[in-house]
Order: C-alpha cells, then structure tokens, then sequence
C-alpha cells in the first residue's frame, strides 16, 4: 500500500490533535534534571505518565550480580541502589503482526557551564518553533513522541496484531546497562525504533565507544624546590600526545565501506582530568578520563589492548613513568560498532510511512557516535535502528529539539504500528 487507508489518515488525525500533549510531556520530561544518578524524579513522572494514558508500566533494575557475566555489561565505580527502567507492554489482540518495541533514554549529560546557557537548562520554553532545555533533543523529545505514537493508535480505536513495548532506560550516555537490562529481562521485538534526535534518518552503522581512566603519579614537593619533585599533570602531556597519535593511526586503517566518505570517524575526547590540590605544591597525582571510538567489526578487547600498548610505549620513553608506571583501567562504555543492511524489512516499512507524509524517501545515517543499538543488534533478536527528531547542541549549551519533527516522529512511529504491528478493531 503506497498510500495512507482511512484507518491510517484517521490515525495520523489523532496525532495532530495530540500535539500539545506530546509537546507538554517533552517540556514536563526536560524540566527533570536526570543526570547520572539523579534519574529518580524522571523515571516518577515516565511512570506516572504511562499509567495516566491507560497503560501498564513495570520497572525494571539493574542488577549487577545478575549481569555481570553478560558480554555486554558495563562495570561501573557506582552502584543502582533505587535506580532502575520503566517498561510498558501493549499485548497483541490480533496474530497476524510483528512485535515492535520503541527505546529511549531518560537519563541526561550535565548542563556545565550554566554561565553558557541563556535560561535554566531545565526551565523548558519554546521560541519560534524550537524548544530548549538539555534533554530536550537527546532525547526526552523522542520519549515523547514514541510514547504518544502508541497512544494514539489506542485513542483513535485500536489495538495491535503483535505486542508492542514502550520502554524508557537509564544509562544510555554512559553504560548501555539500562537497555541491556531490559533485554535480559525479556524485553525484545522483531523491530526496535529508538528516536535519537538524529533527525528523520535509517541509522545502519555506529561506532564502537569505550572509555577509560589513566592515573599518573608524580612526587610532590613546595614549588620552591620544584626540581626536586615531578609534576603529575605535566607527565600527562606525553601520554596525551600518544593516545592522540593512536587515534591519527586509527582513522586511517582497515576503514569499514560505510565509513569512508567520512573525514575522521574515530574522536578520542580527554573529557577529565582530575589533578593538583594546590598551586603551591607540585602535583602528585593525575587523573585522565577518555572516551575513544572504533569500527564496527573490531572489539573491545582488542582496542582496550592498543590503547593500553600505546600508553605503555609512551611510559617506557619516560625515565619517571618508566619507573612508575601509569595505571590504566577501562569502565562504562564497552559498546562495539555494527554495520546492518539498508534493506532490512523493518527498515523499508520505516522509509515508506516518512514517504507518504513527506513523499520523500528517508536517508541512510552513519553515526560517529554509540547509541542502545548496541545491544538490540548484537544481543537481539530484532531489526533495530534509530529514527527521530531534529535537534541541535546536543551536549552542549542551549540545546533545542524542532518541535513540527517530534510531531513527525510521532506520526511515522503510528504510522509504522499500523503497517508493521497491524492493526485490531
């Protein structure tokens, strides 16, 4: 079928009436400041929302013990007391559909340097068809419109052929944990659509991402004998320098096809440093925390031993780090790259629905960047990617979402329901 049914036009009615409400909810969610660890306030009104338009929310821990030997869990310095997911399912009243499952992230970066920001970083407001707030593109928007994407097949009459999930997480920025624990909970479709503010777009490639910590020690000494004693933070330079002579290396081999009408695809970010208590006093110690990315087909242990070996190659050039070596430790993000095909079924059904509104096929993403991909594609069953708003800044100071591109987002998500889930009167 190339053009909407009377269900379908009737369907997408419902969603333009819903707009407010969807554009309400994004602001309510912005308004939350779910950093790390402070996602309690978020995950309350996610489930208090659910359960106001008729569904059945569950929460869904983290449970370390339970994880710890999964391929894809992320060991962390912090813990998950009272910290968990919310998932809701909409059981199938037909046989004849797929399962579908709609994943977001609840949780958010910080907003410093609030000084760059021109409001509150979570005092939401709308200008000339924008709307701000941190979280407000990456991506409590596209929680929004996935949420009312479900909701309004069921306001406009309707229920599903197939069981479909909405399903809010935690850790997305940092772990994957979030995701993962709900697909080790059961949580899984033959499509999962998540609604990264990547704009209308068929994400099939992302990069692998980890990150890590390297701790140097130097001697401390008072600045007036400084010569006596070795600047921490100084005997970092040359350990930068490697890590950034490691990633010039990296871009330039075994470039997957997909990657290679991209300038620079791998960034290392020396996102801390943690060194010195006072600037009288030469520094004994210093911390690096990084982030570094890798293609899709190489792995996590193999680029955790490149970084270590490079570091260690530094250190031995270095008659003080040669004697006291750096100490290297990874955590969070073990999240490999993957490369899917553009033709996957799910995929094709997602690419007509934003065609017949838009009459315009939507464009393949090679993301730069992890997403939750990484665990419905490798540990799934399903065809995953990620289709959504439009959003600018993200991680950064004023960040605004296109509010008409989560009203989009919310009608092609209905949309694909239809066709993909079918529909049951």
């Amino acid at each position: 079928m190339t053009e909407l049914s009377v269900k379908e036009r009737h369907i997408s009615n419902v969603v333009d009436k819903l707009a407010d409400d969807i554009v309400d909810f994004t602001g309510r969610l912005v308004a939350e400041p779910s950093t790390l660890a402070n996602e309690m306030s978020v995950l309350t009104l996610m489930e208090e929302e659910l359960s106001r338009l008729g569904f059945s929310p569950q929460t869904v821990p983290i449970d370390p013990a339970a994880l710890k030997n999964h391929p894809g869990f992320a060991k962390v310095p912090w813990d998950y007391k009272d910290r968990y997911n919310i998932v809701a399912v909409e059981k199938a009243s037909g046989t004849d559909g797929k399962s579908a499952l709609f994943n977001g992230h609840l949780d958010v970066v910080s907003p410093e340097p609030l000084s760059l920001w021109e409001c509150d970083p979570f005092y939401p407001y709308v200008r000339d068809g924008w709307l701000y707030g941190r979280g407000a593109g990456d991506m409590k928007s596209g929680v929004a419109a996935m949420t009312y994407a479900v909701y309004a097949i069921k306001k406009a009459g309707f229920g599903f052929n197939a069981p479909v999930t909405i399903e809010a997480v935690i850790e997305e920025e940092c772990t994957g944990n979030g995701a993962l624990a709900c697909l080790h909970s059961g949580y899984d479709a033959e499509a999962v659509l998540i609604p990264e503010p990547l704009g209308p777009t068929i994400l099939t490639s992302q990069v692998g991402v980890l990150w890590f910590k390297v701790t140097i020690m130097g001697k401390p000494v008072h600045v007036l004998s400084a010569q006596a004693g070795t600047n921490a933070i100084e005997k970092s330079y040359s350990l930068i320098n490697a890590l950034r002579k490691f990633e010039s290396e990296a871009n330039r081999r075994d470039i997957p096809d997909a990657y290679r009408e991209i300038d620079h695809p791998l960034n290392l970010n020396i996102g801390i440093i943690k060194g010195g208590d006072w600037p009288s006093t030469v520094p004994a110690e210093v911390e690096l925390h990084g982030r570094m990315a890798y293609f899709p087909g190489d792995t996590y242990e193999n680029v955790c031993r490149s970084i270590t070996g490079a570091l260690e190659e530094a250190a031995a050039a270095d008659p003080w780090l040669c004697d006291n070596p750096p100490k290297i430790e990874f955590y969070a993000f073990r999240s490999d790259g993957h490369s899917v095909p553009r033709s996957l079924p799910a995929f094709d059904v997602l690419s007509l629905c934003h065609k017949l509104l838009t009459n315009v096929d939507a464009e393949e993403y090679i993301c730069t960047s992890t997403t939750d991909l990484r665990t419905f594609v490798h540990f799934g069953h399903g065809q995953a990617t990620c289709f959504g708003p439009v959003a600018e800044s993200i991680h950064a100071s004023n960040e605004r979402v296109n509010i008409e591109s989560i009203l989009h987002t919310a009608k092609v998500y209905a949309l694909f329901l239809a066709r993909w889930s079918g529909l049951a009167e």
